[in-house]
């Protein structure tokens, strides 16, 4: 039996892209863990990614996606813990490989329990009407942040 992929409501598609962006995060910091890059040079990248999207990607999440289903179900819970554990191992300094590992690591789990988990039930349980503010509030994705640094091509 093939597994194909949910179409994605319109509504859900710029977060879509914007778990894009964040997998891709998550390449760069392999990458440069991979070919031994400084990690304060990797964090940096990071710390720019949380001000550039992933902070305003969260809210808007927590705001507008997570009461679709619950604050309470089980799902919206983990996902909200993994927010707090990103922000926390972003936040904090200085960067080691350790820490940049588990942001790699926590961060592409917490992606594919939205994609797989928590946006097909979003679609199956939202109203036209909730979709419809998503739509409203975040109706353009962020952009891949532009940097000067390429550790990834190391």
């Amino acid at each position: 039996m093939e597994n194909k992929p949910l179409k994605r409501h319109a509504a859900l598609q710029p977060l879509s892209r914007e778990h894009h962006f964040a997998l891709l995060l998550c390449w760069k910091i392999r990458k440069g863990l991979q070919n031994s890059v400084d990690p304060e040079r990797i964090g940096a990248y990071v710390k720019e990614m949380w001000k550039h999207q992933l902070s305003e990607h969260f809210e808007l999440e927590e705001k507008f996606l997570y009461p679709i289903i619950g604050h309470q179900h089980e799902y919206i819970l983990d996902a909200i813990a993994d927010h707090r554990l990103l922000k926390w191992l972003i936040l904090l300094e200085p960067f080691t490989t350790l820490t940049l590992a588990r942001i790699e690591k926590n961060l592409a789990s917490h992606i594919r329990l939205e994609e797989r988990v928590i946006f097909p039930e979003i679609q199956k349980v939202a109203t036209e009407e909730q979709l419809e503010i998503i739509e409203k509030v975040h109706d353009v994705p962020i952009q891949e942040l532009v940097w000067d640094d390429p550790f990834w091509n190391t």
